[in-house]
């Protein structure tokens, strides 16, 4: 009779993942008033309708779960089933996520939208592999050089406290390259940080710094891409391989459609905010003459010797530097060539 009871709980359990019905819950850091969190909530009443109410997408914004490290372990225990991440808090599934964003590598968007458009592919098929399911990328723009002195040469930088994100451990040793001294800290803590001192420096893009305050701590920006930021929205396959296909075609249908839309909007915000901040006091500043390609030197070195000492795949890096290349020579051709030739 025991035997019984429980094959019927067993069985009750397992009804409704039979039936394709399952609720996911996802985290983020996005306040829950922010344009994101509306187009997400609008995007999970969608997929709850189009799948007659097998799969539901509860959100928890405004990192009410705490920061990457405490998400990851809720995902791995299942008290959350995904969340939307920096790259810097994937680098412990899959650290080639850390590609895309390490320092002094893009001169532009054109640079990042070339590569992303012959790369994207790759890392979300190494996010599946490690057991993540992604639905794309999203950038941010560039992080800059954010501080309250301008910041123009390497003696600027020299002995100045910079954060550095959580688990962003390719980042640490290309600015103690560059003369900084890294203070490795959660992005909740990062106002705190500029209020009492802790942090002279943030890298940060436009649009971030207005978002989550810093701007009102900060006086200068130096004009120059730092980072390239962006974001994934991830889901554990354990729990996205519970929905019928049908279920799993019409969420990434709707989540990545949010994502690539969020990758155009972003761009525009950050034009806007970089007036908005300038309307605040904030000065934008040049580098010196050669320091940037000094600045890069320094990092280049560093980034080169991470790659073969297997903190990210050797491999995808210097394809992602062949492609770089390859749009520079390209857009040098195009240059030199008049309309008329």
């Amino acid at each position: 009779m025991t035997r019984v009871r429980m094959l019927l709980a067993f069985t009750l359990w397992l009804v409704p993942f039979m039936a394709g019905a399952v609720d996911l819950k996802i985290a983020t850091i996005a306040p829950e008033n922010s344009s994101w969190m509306k187009a997400m909530r609008e995007g999970a009443a969608d997929i709850e309708t189009r799948t007659d109410g097998r799969v539901k997408v509860k959100l928890y914004g405004g990192g009410v779960m705490g920061n990457d490290r405490k998400v990851l372990r809720k995902i791995r225990i299942g008290q959350l089933h995904g969340a939307s991440f920096t790259a810097s808090g994937l680098g412990d599934v899959y650290n080639d996520i850390h590609i895309y964003g390490l320092p002094l590598l893009f001169n532009s968007q054109e640079e990042v939208d070339y590569v992303r458009a012959r790369m994207d592919e790759l890392f979300v098929q190494g996010l599946d592999e490690a057991g993540m399911v992604s639905f794309g990328f999203t950038g941010a723009g560039f992080a800059r050089i954010m501080s309250n002195e301008p910041i123009r040469s390497y003696d600027d930088l020299a002995g100045k406290k910079v954060w550095v994100p959580e688990g962003d451990v390719t980042t640490i040793a290309a600015m103690e390259a560059l003369g900084l001294s890294p203070v490795v800290l959660p992005l909740t803590d990062v106002l705190t940080a500029l209020q009492t001192g802790l942090v002279d420096i943030v890298g940060a893009s436009e649009v971030a710094a207005l978002v989550l305050q810093w701007h009102t701590k900060l006086k200068y920006v130096t004009d120059y891409p730092l980072i390239y930021i962006y974001a994934t929205l991830v889901i554990d396959k354990r729990y996205f391989d519970r929905l019928e296909p049908a279920d799993q075609a019409v969420v990434r249908e709707v989540l990545e459609g949010i994502y690539e839309e969020y990758d155009r909007q972003n761009l525009e915000d950050n034009v806007k905010a970089t007036e908005v901040l300038k309307a605040n006091g904030i000065t934008y500043v040049e580098p010196a003459p050669g320091a940037i390609d000094a600045w890069r030197e320094r990092v280049a070195e560093v980034n080169r010797r991470e790659a073969a000492n297997g903190l990210f795949s050797e491999e995808l890096f210097e394809q992602m530097l062949g492609l770089i290349d390859e749009y520079r020579r390209s857009a040098e051709t195009a240059a030199v060539v008049s309309p008329a030739e």
